[in-house]
């Protein structure tokens, strides 16, 4: 232990602190400046920056022994607070920069240094910044946070006031379809929102720290374990195995296609026979500190003996292939597609036939802020589980039977999360703080390093597919053929439905009138499968759009114009033979066609012999929703003071459901003349809120928004008089009149054939063109995407800035999809760096978006979904414009430069 004297934001302060401690542990753990995030631990995110003797620094990686005594440190806090905000945490408000939030204070802060040495950079300065100091968003595309570092710059050179940064509410009152903040955001911009690991940090004494001993092998019978050195490690309370949990130790899958040959019972809690996967879960050592509790972790002895290990479906598949699950198949789940004519005689006459094979692969989710979570029995004994889940209500049915607890006694709290981007869909932590908190009986507290947020975490489920198309010799689409195959890891939950995905988006956006085809779900014993953006729709769209492209080729048609040829209009179906929700794609390419034309042209003009230029493109469409009848609650109170409080559980991963319920309820109450903060909003909570649904397949605004609606418009028809004004709370009261309204709405939908494919999933879709411009380096066969455009028919927006960042967001994604990201080997590939992330130089700052605003019957106001759109095909464009450059083409990603250069070689 060493003193130290600190000038902490202007204040000194004398500490006692470890030597070996980082100065992100001192300033959170000793100091409680929670403002400083800590998401890799490693340096590579720059969400713990904080200011050092006026240089940026990362906190998590600078140890106290280099700190000299009289330091000045600057943290967020020391910048603006909520009621004194800094200009740039005002123009960060105002340009939507704050999405989920957690690296927004490590953002604020180096731009804070960035003005303080040059207070007017050029964009790309401001890039270069960022990009040198490490500041990684993957929420927000990074176009939103120049932005807001532009204005801010502009704001304190006195260019512009504040007055005209914030937000006006139009003279009618109305926020929907504008720019108005999120409720949220003064929150995060200034640190004080709460993450999971700030909350845990803020327990009651008496709080165990939890630590996992996690597998090192894919695959390995469990012979035992052997945790009698580690219960003697100081601090230790207890370590558990399965024999400590109390039911089943199984999460379910909650199976409901009876074509499944798996049950859903197939992820233990704690592994008791085998080790399926890498990072499964052996043992919690239960401690006061997390050091001690990882101390005691690496002691816990396992004796495994090793098994086969199929790390992708073609391997699982194999004939010679154990079962990976005893008594259930590898192949466990079969979707088939049957539409119109047989397509073998259409194939045998076609004009022109093009067919590929296809992989996109196990794209990692990376948010900033790895899973957390905690656990405590409240006054009425009952369990109560915060944790990032983005299905709270499914979470407990899928947790309960396996933690052998009556589900009316356990509820579930989704606290801040720093993003998901999916894999929340599943449940990951909850069963596990669940177990440990019922076995002693103590609140515990469980924060996973960034290494065990890659290794114990879904990814996006691979597919490998064979796609083909025949057409006439006018290009127009005859009949489409598909055979895939999803790596979905070894457990099962979810599998047949990003199976089904793609029956139901393999093709999706054209009419193509004969469709035969056969997908399955495999078995593996990678990195189980679990939601991703998109979900099955970045897979399906892949395969369909490259191959779009190999089919102009073919023809000698422009790639552009063989899509406006074939795209839906009135009297064609969609793969699934249902009727699309609206026929807007035609119009969407007509926008597009000009900029595509200026953009091939600036190609041609740009080109050189050592950097080739291309521009490609690419459409998409997804559904807003569940499959099926999906359904969704809320409720609508009026208060004493005449305001009003909404309550659902719009989960958010940051995408923003306060602005989404926000929106949507002060549009509904409209009538009442309320202005934005009169409306409250609970949120997330199982014991306030009812059953609104996971946040996932973009359904919330679709789904819960007409939740959210009718309870509005029932709590409106509550308070009419006969006269048409409205009723008074008093009023009310003195009537005994109800004061809260409950508000449901199922979507008109039904579920696809598991044999034919055919059906009315989704009551609402979302459609996406995408044009992607790209420098293909032809000495390292680097590629890098210049400019992305989007066309988006997302409906009626709801709040313009949730909705641009959301897009932009998205694109960054595919990006990363399309040239770096993946989770393919395990060791290399479980760090952001490895994983292949995104920084901003990889990032375009030239994104531009365009709508097309349909309303949509079945969404509410007319809005749809948009969060999947942005990711489902735009990774095609960047393969296409690939190809435009320097005519290789990759079809299996992501497209690495080795890749490119191979490519090239092979042209040779």
């Amino acid at each position: 232990m060493i003193p130290k004297t600190l000038n902490i934001n202007g204040t000194p302060k004398t500490l006692v602190v470890d030597s070996s401690a980082t100065l992100a542990d001192v300033l959170r753990e000793q100091l409680m400046i929670t403002s400083v995030k800590v998401g890799c631990s490693t340096g590579q995110c720059g969400a713990c920056t904080v200011i050092m003797n006026g240089k940026l620094v990362r906190s998590c990686i600078t140890k106290m022994k280099r700190v000299e005594d009289g330091t000045s440190i600057t943290t967020l806090e020391g910048i603006g607070t909520p009621d004194n905000l800094h200009p740039i945490q005002l123009s960060w408000i105002a340009n939507g920069g704050a999405q989920c939030g957690f690296c927004s204070p490590g953002f604020i802060v180096s731009t804070k240094a960035l003005l303080d040495e040059n207070l007017n950079p050029t964009r790309e300065e401001v890039r270069d910044w960022f990009q040198k100091h490490k500041n990684v968003c993957r929420c927000t595309g990074y176009k939103p946070l120049v932005d807001a570092v532009m204005d801010a710059a502009k704001l304190m050179r006195g260019e512009i006031t504040e007055d005209d940064l914030l937000f006006k509410i139009p003279e009618d009152g109305r926020i929907w379809g504008t720019k108005y903040p999120r409720p949220s955001a003064v929150a995060k911009v200034t640190g004080t929102w709460d993450f999971g690991a700030d909350t845990g940090l803020k327990m009651p004494a008496g709080t165990l720290r939890l630590a996992l001993v996690q597998a090192t092998v894919s695959h390995a019978n469990i012979l035992g374990i052997d945790t009698s050195e580690a219960e003697k490690m100081p601090g230790v309370h207890k370590v558990l195995t399965h024999k400590d949990v109390e039911g089943k130790n199984r999460i379910t899958g909650l199976i409901t296609f009876p074509t499944n040959k798996g049950d859903g019972w197939d992820r233990p809690i704690l592994c008791d026979e085998k080790v399926f996967q890498f990072g499964d879960a052996l043992a919690i050592v239960c401690a006061d500190t997390e050091a001690h509790a990882k101390a005691a972790a690496e002691k816990v002895k396992v004796e495994l003996e090793q098994l086969p290990e199929y790390m992708s479906a073609p391997a699982a598949m194999a004939e010679d292939a154990i079962e990976i699950h005893p008594g259930t198949p590898n192949i466990y789940f079969t979707q088939g597609v049957a539409k119109g004519e047989e397509t073998a005689p259409i194939f045998d006459k076609a004009d022109v036939v093009v067919e590929d094979d296809f992989y996109v692969g196990r794209q990692p989710h990376m948010p900033i802020e790895p899973d957390v979570g905690f656990a405590y029995y409240d006054n009425e004994d009952k369990l109560i589980i915060h944790s990032k889940s983005i299905g709270i209500h499914l979470h407990q049915a899928m947790i309960a039977p396996g933690l052998g607890i009556d589900p009316e006694k356990l509820f579930i709290v989704q606290h801040a999360t720093g993003g998901t981007f999916g894999y929340k869909f599943s449940p990951t932590m909850e069963a596990l703080v669940g177990v440990a908190c019922m076995a002693t009986k103590r609140p515990v507290f469980l924060n996973y390093t960034w290494y065990q947020q890659q290794t114990y975490t879904g990814k996006r489920s691979p597919f490998l597919m064979n796609v083909r198309y025949a057409a006439n010799k006018e290009g127009k689409l005859l009949a489409l053929e598909s055979d895939w195959s999803v790596d979905h890891g070894p457990y099962s939950e979810f599998g047949d439905l990003v199976t089904i995905r793609g029956a139901q988006f393999i093709g999706a956006g054209y009419n193509v009138p004969s469709i035969r085809g056969e997908g399955r779900t495999v078995c593996t014993n990678h990195a189980w499968g679990s939601a991703f953006r998109g979900y099955g729709g970045p897979q399906s769209g892949f395969a369909t759009e490259v191959l779009m492209d190999e089919l102009a080729e073919k023809l000698g048609e422009d790639p552009l114009e063989l899509r406006y040829k074939n795209v839906y209009r009135p009297g064609d179906t969609t793969p699934t033979g249902q009727e699309p929700d609206v026929y807007s794609l035609p119009e969407m390419i007509d926008k597009l066609r000009p900029k595509y034309e200026t953009a091939l042209k600036k190609a041609k003009e740009r080109s050189t012999d050592e950097i080739k230029c291309g521009v490609g493109v690419s459409l998409g469409v997804y559904g807003s929703g569940l499959d099926g009848p999906d359904s969704a609650g809320a409720w609508a109170q009026l208060n004493p003071d005449n305001t009003v409080t909404i309550g659902n559980s719009w989960e958010d991963h940051g995408q923003g459901a306060d602005a989404g319920t926000l929106g949507t309820a002060h549009e509904a109450l409209r009538p009442l003349g309320l202005t934005p903060d009169q409306i409250s909003l609970v949120m997330n909570d199982m014991r306030k809120t009812p059953n609104s649904g996971p946040a996932g397949g973009s359904r919330s605004q679709v789904v819960v928004g007409q939740a959210t609606k009718a309870a509005c418009e029932l709590l409106l028809a509550g308070m009419r008089k006969p006269d048409g004004t409205y009723r008074t709370y008093d009023e009310m009261k003195a009537e005994n009149l109800v004061l809260k309204y409950d508000g449901t709405w199922t979507a008109p939908a039904t579920e696809i054939d598991v044999e034919t494919g055919q059906g009315s999933p989704f009551a609402v879709y979302m459609y996406g063109v995408f044009m992607s411009e790209v420098d293909v380096d032809m000495k390292t066969g680097k590629t890098t995407v210049t400019k992305i455009t989007m066309v988006a028919d997302v409906g009626k927006i709801n709040n313009k800035l949730v909705v641009d960042g959301q897009l932009c967001g998205g694109l960054a994604q595919a990006i990363g999809l399309a040239l770096t990201e993946d989770y393919e080997d395990i060791r290399k590939h479980s760090n952001m760096k490895g994983a292949g992330i995104p920084y901003i130089k990889d990032i375009p700052d030239d994104i531009e978006l365009i709508y097309v605003e349909t309303p949509r019957e079945h969404g509410p106001f007319g809005a749809a979904g948009c969060g999947e759109i942005p990711l489902v095909s735009p990774h095609s464009s960047v393969i296409n414009a690939i190809y435009n450059a320097c005519g290789v083409r990759i079809t299996h990603l992501p497209a690495r430069p080795e890749k490119v250069l191979a490519g090239l070689e092979a042209k040779k």
